[in-house]
C-alpha cells in the first residue's frame, strides 16, 4: 500500500474540504438564501452552533463527509454498494448510482426531487450535481441502518434539525472532485484490506497534530479535545500481528494444544517450555479481547481474523461465526468519536468479507465500540437515580461511579469504576429509562451511557490489545496531569505508561495483555516503580524490542518503541525476547523477527530484579550479570550532577567569540577566585557534537559577580509567577568550576565524555562528574569504553543521558593506565588547532613543526601525515582502552576492543568530521579543500587585525580596538592589518586593498615570492574554483557554519550582490558605516560612472571589432543597473544608516546586534532562531 500517496490525499483533502465546507457554511446562511426558506430550524440550529464555534462546524462537517466518501469508496470497491455510489460501472465516469437514475431506475424510497433535477422540471443552476448530491444523502440515510455510527440520517424530511446535509461539498462529479481524487487513491487493490481507512483517518488529522504539537512547543498544553489528534498513530499491521498471536493465540494454544492455529500465525514466539498455570477456557464465545484505545480498530480486525480461524478450528457454521465474533469477543473503548466510528465500520466490513452482501445486509449484531462521553449529573439528578435503582443497589461505589465521567474524553479508558460489577443497576435504568417522563428519560439515558461505559471498562478480559496514546507529562493538560499523578503513582509521567498498569487491571487472572509502546519504561530510572510493580504484580511472557523506526509513517530516531505481551500475573517461567534494534525500517525489523524467532534471548522477573531499577535487560550475559555483585555503583565514588540552566541563554549565553576577550575568564579559575574577579563571561559547558576526551567548549555564561544577573531574573521571574520555586534555583553551585567530565546530555550518535578542568560551569545540556584528578582520569576512562555504552544501553537507551543514569553505572576499581592522559592531550591538541577554539594560537599549516621549506603541497603533505599519525595513535590508544576494561569486566564473550576509524573523534581525521559513505579519496579531497578554506580565513583573520603572523593567539578581540592598538602589541608587523577595517569583496580589481590582492600578498609572505604561482594554483585546486569566485560566493557561508551562525566578520552586501564589503565586529566603531559609503561604496559607483563611459565609447568605436562592439552594449546594461541598485541601497540604507552612527555592544552578541544593520548586512537565515 503506498502510505505517502493516503498522506497526500488525505491531507490535501482536509484543507480541500474544510474551504468548501466553509463556502457553503457562508452561502446557506446569507440572507435571503433558499435553504433559510426551505429548511428553517436546521439554520436556526447552524447558526447557532457558528455563532458558538464556527471553526468547529466546518471541521466536524468536512469530516463527516471525508468519513462518508472514504467509506462509502470501500464499499464501492468490495462489491456491497448497487448500485455503486460514488464509483462509476466499469468503462462509465459518472458515479454509477448517478447513471442509474438518468437512465429512470431511482433507487427505493428516493427523494421525488432527484427525477425533478434530472428532468429540469425543478430549475437549478446544475441539476445533476443536485440530484446526485441528494442521491448521496438517500444512500447514507439507506445504510445508517446497518451502520449508525458511520451514516447518522442526515436527511432533512426526517430530522428537521439536522444540518449535515446542508454542509455536503459541492463539486462532487468534476475530473478534479474530491471524488475523483478520492477514486485514485483508493484503487481497487488498495482496498483489499480495511486497514486503508486507518491509515487516512491518521493522515487526515496529521496537519492538526502537527498544529497541536508546534503549540507545545510555546508551552500550549494538549486540551481533551486535541487528545486524538496528538496520539493518534496507525500501528503497523505486523506489529498488530505479533500482539495478537502472541496474547490471543498464545492463550488458545494454551488451551488446545493440539490446534493448528500456531501454523497460521507467522509472528508466533512458540514457548519452549510447556506451560501449566493459565485460564481454562472451553469455548471461542467464552474470550472476551478488549483494546482500551482503539483507535480505528486495527488490532480489532486483525484479532477477528484470528478469532475467526479458531471458531473455523472448532467446527462452527461459516455464516455464524461473524455475529458470534461481534457478539460476544471484541471490545473497543475511545474517547474520539471519529476514530470510533471508523473502528466499528472496519470490523463491519470484517464481518461483511466473510458473509457477502445479502447476508451481511441482514445481519442484526453491531460491533461494540464504546465512545467514552463526559456525563456529569447534579445532586438533584442523582438523587433521581437514586431512587430509581433502589436503596440496595445504589451504594457508595455506584454514587462514586456515577461521578467519574465528567472528564471521560479526557481521562479516557484510564478510569477505573469503583462499581466493579455494573450488570444488575444497569438492567433496572433500562427498563425505565424508556417510560420515564420528560424530565426523568434524558437523566436515565445519561445513567445508561455511564453504566454501559463502567461495563465496558470492568476487569472482565482474557486479553487486552492496544497501541495507547503516548504524552509526556509535559505535554498534559492541568487536570489530566494532578488526576494521572493521584490516581498512577508509578506511572503518571506519561500516558502509555499508565496504559501499561491498566490493561492488567482489565485483565481478568492468568491471562494476557499486549501493548507496543514507547520503549522508556524499560530502562529508564522515571519509570522505576512501574516496573517494580510490574514484576511483582506480572511477568513478561515475550518482547519484540523495536527500538527506532518500527514505524516507517514517522521514522526517525526519536521515536523508540518495544512490544510487549504480559501475563497478568507473577510468574517465574522464561520469557521471550527479540532484539530488532538493528533493524533500520519495518522491512528490516519484519526479516530479523523470522530470523530469531526460533533463538530468542531467554530471561525471567529474578534477572531483571538483581540490577539496580531493574530495567528491563534481557541480553546480558551471565558473565555481564556477575558484574554487579562485584561493583561499585558510580554515584558511590563520584558525584555526577546536573547542571545549571540560565533559564534565558539568549540574555546570558553567548559563543565566546562574540564578546570581547577582556571580558572573558578562561580557565582555570576557582569558585572562590572567580567571585572576586570583575570578569562577567565564565567557561560554559553546553555538550555540543559526539567528541571524546576533550573539546566542546565553546560557549561562555554571564557569572559576573558569582551570579548576579541570573540570580535576580530568576527571583524576578518567580515572584511575577512565572516559574516555580524549583525551577528559580542555580542548581548544584557548589560544582561550579570545580575539574569535572561533560558529556551532551543529548546524544544523537554514540555518548562520549569529555575532560574538563578547573573554570568551568555545566549546563543542563552538558551536567557534569566531580570528583578527585585520580578518580577523573580512571572514569573518563571507562565512560569513553566499549564497556560503558554495553552498560549505559541497560540505564540510558534513549538518546538523552541523565547524571543520574551515569550514577547507576558499575565501576571496578583497578590500577589507573596512562591512556586517558595521552588521549585527552591528543584531543586538546587537535581542539586547539582550530579558530574556535579560544586556546588557538596559529594555523598548524603555518606552524615552523610542519612548514620548513619547500611548496604548500609538500607543507600539507608533511601535516597530513602528523595528522594520520595522531589519528593512528589515538586509535591504538582508544582499542587498548577497551581490551583494558573488557578484560577487568570480564566481557571477552560479549564485547571486542576495535574502534572504527569514524570514531576517532579528531577534527583532523576525516572519516569522523565527514562521516557518511564517501570514498577514501572524496574524504581526503574535502580534508584538503577545508584546510586550503582555514588557511584562507585564518588570512582574513590577520588582514582584519584579529590574528598577526609575528604573534601567538588573539591580537585584536575587544571592543572598538583599532590599527593603534595591533602596533602596540605587534610593532613591526610582517603582514599588516587593514587600517580601516573594511575590505572589499568584488567581482574584480577595483580596489587597492580588495581581498584577493591582500590575499595574494599573504601567500607571498607566508610561503614566500619563489613558490607563490605554485601554491596559489594549489590552493586553488584545492577549492575548485579561483580565489575571487571562493571569496564572493562561499567565504561567508563558510565563515557563518564555522561560528554557528554568530559571524565574527560581517559583510555589507547591497541586494543583488553588486556590492560586497567585509568588517571585524570587534573592530567596529559608530563611524565605520561612514567608512563603508564614503571610501568604498561611493567610490566603487563612482569607478562604475567610469566603466559605463568607456563601454560606451568602445560600443560606438567604428575601429572595435563587432564582436567587442556587441558585448560592450550588452555590459552596458549591466553596469546601468548595477549603478541603478547601489545609488538605490546608498540612498534608501546606507546613508540614513551612517547618519544614526549606530552604537553596538559587544556583550549583546551577534544575535542581537547584526539586526541593526538590517538591510546593510548580507542576511543569515536562522540568526533568530532559539538558542539552545
Amino acid at each position: 500500500m503506498d502510505t505517502n500517496a493516503l498522506k497526500k490525499f488525505a491531507q490535501a483533502a482536509r484543507n480541500l474540504l474544510i474551504n468548501q465546507v466553509s463556502v457553503r457554511l457562508d452561502m446557506v446562511l446569507a440572507e435571503g438564501a433558499v435553504a433559510r426558506r426551505e429548511h428553517p430550524e436546521a439554520i436556526a440550529r447552524l447558526e447557532a452552533a457558528a455563532n458558538r464555534n464556527r471553526a468547529h462546524v466546518i471541521e466536524q462537517s468536512a469530516y463527516t463527509w471525508f468519513n462518508r466518501f472514504t467509506a462509502l469508496r470501500f464499499m464501492d470497491v468490495r462489491g456491497l454498494t448497487n448500485p455503486r455510489v460514488v464509483s462509476p460501472a466499469d468503462g462509465a465516469t459518472r458515479p454509477e448510482i448517478l447513471a442509474e437514475a438518468m437512465a429512470g431506475n431511482l433507487p427505493d424510497r428516493a427523494r421525488p426531487e432527484i427525477a425533478e433535477y434530472l428532468n429540469g422540471t425543478r430549475p437549478a443552476h446544475d441539476g445533476q450535481a443536485e440530484a446526485y448530491r441528494l442521491l448521496l444523502i438517500h444512500a447514507c440515510n439507506e445504510w445508517h441502518g446497518s451502520m449508525p455510527y458511520m451514516f447518522e440520517r442526515a436527511d432533512m424530511l426526517d430530522r428537521a434539525e439536522d444540518y449535515t446535509e446542508l454542509l455536503m461539498p459541492d463539486d462532487l462529479l468534476s475530473p478534479d472532485s474530491i471524488l475523483a481524487r478520492l477514486r485514485e487513491v483508493m484503487s481497487e487493490e488498495a482496498c483489499q484490506d480495511v486497514e486503508i481507512i486507518g491509515w487516512l483517518y491518521q493522515f487526515y488529522i496529521s496537519e492538526k497534530k502537527d498544529q497541536v504539537f508546534a503549540g507545545l512547543k510555546k508551552n500550549v498544553k494538549i486540551t481533551a479535545e486535541n487528545i486524538p489528534a496528538a496520539t493518534q498513530l496507525f500501528t503497523p499491521h505486523w506489529i498488530v500481528r505479533y500482539l495478537v498471536e502472541n496474547s490471543l493465540g498464545r492463550l488458545w494454544l494454551l488451551n488446545r494444544p493440539q490446534s493448528g492455529l500456531a501454523a497460521k500465525m507467522d509472528y508466533y514466539i512458540v514457548p519452549e517450555e510447556p506451560e501449566t498455570d493459565f485460564l481454562r477456557i472451553e469455548r471461542p464465545e467464552d474470550i472476551r479481547i478488549c483494546d482500551p484505545a482503539c483507535g480505528s480498530g486495527h488490532m480489532l480486525t486483525y484479532a477477528f481474523d484470528l478469532l475467526y480461524a479458531i471458531y473455523e478450528d472448532e467446527g462452527y457454521e461459516a455464516s455464524t461465526i461473524p455475529a458470534l465474533i461481534l457478539t460476544h469477543n471484541l471490545t473497543g473503548i475511545e474517547i474520539d468519536d471519529r476514530a470510533g466510528a471508523l473502528a466499528a465500520f472496519a470490523l463491519s466490513m470484517k464481518a461483511a468479507a466473510k458473509l457477502g452482501r445479502r447476508r451481511f445486509l441482514r445481519m442484526e449484531e453491531k460491533p461494540n465500540i464504546v465512545v467514552l462521553q463526559d456525563v456529569r449529573f447534579t445532586p438533584a439528578e442523582m438523587q433521581d437515580v437514586a431512587a430509581v435503582v433502589g436503596h440496595d443497589l445504589f451504594t457508595d461505589e455506584l454514587r462514586a461511579t456515577l461521578m467519574q465521567f465528567e472528564q471521560a474524553k479526557n481521562f479516557g479508558s484510564l478510569i477505573v469504576p469503583k462499581l466493579c460489577d455494573p450488570a444488575e443497576a444497569l438492567r433496572v435504568v433500562e427498563a425505565r429509562a424508556p417510560g420515564a417522563d420528560l424530565v426523568l428519560k434524558p437523566v436515565l439515558e445519561r445513567a445508561v451511557t455511564t453504566l454501559r461505559m463502567v461495563e465496558a471498562l470492568s476487569p472482565k478480559y482474557h486479553v487486552v490489545v492496544a497501541n495507547p496514546p503516548y504524552l509526556g507529562k509535559s505535554g498534559m493538560n492541568a487536570k489530566m496531569g494532578a488526576w494521572l499523578k493521584k490516581q498512577y503513582p508509578a506511572s503518571w509521567v506519561d500516558l502509555y505508561a499508565a496504559f501499561i498498569q491498566r490493561a492488567i487491571l482489565l485483565n481478568r487472572p492468568k491471562t494476557y495483555a499486549a501493548l507496543v509502546t514507547m520503549q522508556g519504561w524499560m530502562f529508564l530510572s522515571t519509570f522505576e516503580k512501574l516496573r517494580t510493580k510490574l514484576l511483582s504484580d506480572a511477568s513478561m511472557s515475550s518482547m519484540l524490542h523495536l527500538g527506532s523506526r518500527a514505524f516507517d509513517s514517522i521514522g526517525g530516531e526519536i521515536v523508540s518503541t518495544s512490544a510487549f505481551v504480559i501475563k497478568a500475573f507473577r510468574s517465574n517461567g522464561t520469557s521471550y525476547f527479540l532484539d530488532l534494534t538493528q533493524g533500520r525500517s519495518e522491512k528490516e525489523k519484519q526479516v530479523i523477527i523470522q530470523e530469531q524467532r526460533g533463538t530468542p534471548y531467554k530471561a525471567n522477573s529474578e534477572v531483571f530484579e538483581k540490577i539496580p531499577g531493574s530495567p528491563i535487560v534481557y541480553w546480558l550475559s551471565e558473565s555481564a550479570l556477575r558484574v554487579f555483585d562485584r561493583s561499585t555503583r558510580l554515584d558511590e565514588v563520584s558525584t555526577p550532577r546536573a547542571g545549571m540552566s540560565s533559564g534565558d541563554n539568549p540574555q546570558f549565553v553567548r559563543d565566546w567569540q562574540e564578546i570581547s576577550i577582556s571580558s572573558f575568564c578562561r580557565p582555570p579559575i576557582t569558585k572562590d577566585a572567580a567571585k572576586k574577579t570583575a570578569y562577567t563571561w565564565f567557561s560554559y559547558l553546553k555538550g555540543g557534537d559526539y567528541r571524546k576526551w576533550y573539546g566542546n567548549q565553546t560557549s561562555v555564561v554571564n557569572w559576573r559577580g558569582d551570579g548576579v544577573d541570573i540570580k535576580a531574573f530568576k527571583k524576578d521571574r518567580l515572584e511575577k509567577g512565572e516559574i516555580n520555586a524549583n525551577n528559580s534555583k542555580c542548581w548544584n553551585e557548589e560544582m561550579y568550576f570545580r575539574e569535572n567530565i561533560s558529556w551532551s546530555k543529548i546524544a544523537s550518535n554514540n555518548f562520549a565524555v569529555r575532560h574538563a578542568g578547573i573554570g568551568h560551569i555545566a549546563s543542563d545540556a552538558s551536567n557534569g562528574i566531580y570528583a578527585d584528578s585520580r578518580t577523573l582520569l580512571t572514569q573518563i576512562g571507562f565512560l569513553n569504553s566499549v564497556v560503558c555504552r554495553f552498560f549505559l544501553r541497560i540505564f540510558a537507551p534513549t538518546i538523552n543521558v541523565q547524571s543520574g543514569d551515569l550514577g547507576r553505572l558499575p565501576l571496578l576499581d583497578f590500577a589507573v593506565s596512562n591512556v586517558p592522559a595521552e588521549a585527552s592531550l591528543i584531543a586538546k591538541s587537535d581542539w586547539d588547532a582550530y579558530e574556535t577554539s579560544w586556546d588557538f594560537t596559529t594555523l598548524p599549516l603555518l606552524s615552523p613543526d610542519h612548514r620548513g621549506s619547500g611548496t604548500l603541497e609538500t607543507i600539507y603533505a608533511h601535516l597530513h601525515a602528523h595528522w594520520q599519525g595522531m589519528t593512528d595513535e589515538m586509535q591504538r590508544l582508544e582499542e587498548e582502552n577497551n581490551r583494558l576494561f573488557i578484560d577487568a569486566y570480564g566481557l571477552q564473550d560479549v564485547l571486542t576492543p576495535e574502534v572504527p576509524i569514524e570514531e576517532i573523534t579528531l577534527t583532523c581525521n576525516p572519516a569522523y568530521r565527514y562521516g557518511g559513505n564517501a570514498t577514501t579519496e572524496e574524504l581526503e579531497a574535502r580534508l584538503l579543500q577545508d584546510t586550503m578554506a582555514e588557511f584562507l580565513h585564518y588570512a582574513v583573520g590577520c588582514m582584519l587585525g584579529r590574528y598577526s603572523l609575528d604573534a601567538p593567539g588573539l591580537i585584536l578581540a575587544n571592543q572598538g580596538e583599532g590599527v593603534e592598538d595591533y602596533l602596540a602589541r605587534v610593532p613591526a608587523p610582517s603582514f599588516a592589518p587593514d587600517r580601516d577595517n573594511v575590505i572589499p569583496v568584488l567581482d574584480g580589481d577595483w580596489f587597492a586593498d580588495d581581498i584577493v590582492t591582500r590575499t595574494r600578498d599573504f601567500l607571498r609572505v607566508t610561503f614566500g615570492e619563489a613558490t607563490f604561482r605554485e601554491n596559489l594554483a594549489f590552493v586553488e585546486a584545492a577549492l575548485g574554483k579561483d580565489l575571487r569566485r571562493w571569496f564572493t560566493k562561499d567565504f561567508f557561508d563558510y565563515h557563518v557554519r564555522r561560528y554557528k551562525k554568530r559571524p565574527i566578520y560581517w559583510m555589507f552586501s547591497s541586494p543583488k550582490g553588486s556590492f560586497n564589503a567585509l568588517i571585524y565586529m570587534h573592530r567596529y566603531r559608530p563611524d565605520t558605516v561612514s567608512v563603508v559609503l564614503n571610501q568604498y561604496l561611493r567610490e566603487f559607483i563612482a569607478k562604475l560612472e567610469v566603466e559605463r563611459a568607456r563601454l560606451e565609447n568602445l560600443a560606438e568605436d567604428s575601429t572595435a571589432t563587432q564582436s567587442a562592439r556587441t558585448k560592450a552594449q550588452k555590459d552596458i546594461g549591466t553596469v546601468i543597473k548595477r549603478i541603478a541598485e547601489l545609488t538605490e541601497w546608498e540612498r534608501e540604507v546606507i546613508y540614513p544608516m551612517a547618519q544614526q552612527k549606530i552604537v553596538i555592544d559587544l556583550d549583546n552578541g551577534v544575535k542581537r546586534n547584526y539586526p541593526l544593520f538590517a538591510g546593510a548586512l548580507k542576511p543569515i537565515k536562522g540568526l533568530e532562531a532559539a538558542d539552545g
